[in-house]
């Protein structure tokens, strides 16, 4: 890494950033294998930066759309660029975030199960981003019916999904005693 001295600083003394978002997207793209995952470590070791500016810029990507990232332990993080979306309304029309946040919440299962149980927490999510205020009936009505995930009862489902929701962006789960979802957007 090169020497603090060497770098610019801005009127109010702090280094000034030297390394646009942009800079950290270009690894991804040389890569040969561009399917590999990469961590903020390679990307730091790529540009020349420490681990906290590597991963300011991966976010800053990742807030824009341009990359994806998923929690691999309990304290690593990947990131990637994604494919071509595959054309369907919701792949089109839910922001990459809402997608990640689907794959860091702890909901129950493995295998095709958790992948259903996935799907049935981002169609709960899609439905609340549609009707900003929400029960739990209109969850149950509306959403349940075409997204069992394998639950045995409805209320099994909701016990399941409910939590996970509370966890996703822009999702102002009811108050104590409260029974409106609402949605508050940025995503």
């Amino acid at each position: 890494m090169s020497d603090a001295g060497d770098r610019d600083r801005n009127e109010h003394g702090q280094f000034a950033d030297r390394i646009p978002p942009e800079e950290a997207l270009a690894v991804f793209e040389s890569r040969d294998d561009r399917a590999r995952p990469l961590t903020a470590g390679d990307i730091a070791d790529a540009l020349d930066c420490s681990r906290r500016t590597a991963h300011n810029k991966l976010g800053e990507l990742t807030e824009r759309g341009l990359l994806r990232t998923r929690k691999v332990g309990a304290r690593s993080r990947v990131w990637w660029t994604p494919l071509e979306e595959s054309g369907s309304v919701d792949d089109t029309t839910r922001r990459p975030a809402a997608t990640d946040a689907a794959y860091d919440v702890d909901l129950p299962g493995t295998g095709k199960r958790l992948e259903r149980r996935r799907e049935a927490l981002l169609a709960a999510y899609d439905y609340l981003s549609d009707h900003p205020e929400a029960k739990k009936a209109d969850f149950l009505r509306d959403v349940y019916p075409d997204y069992r995930a394998e639950f045995e009862s409805a209320e099994g489902w909701w016990n399941a999904i409910q939590p996970a929701l509370r966890e996703m962006p822009g999702v102002d789960p009811p108050k104590e005693r409260g029974h409106i979802w609402h949605y508050l957007g940025g995503d």
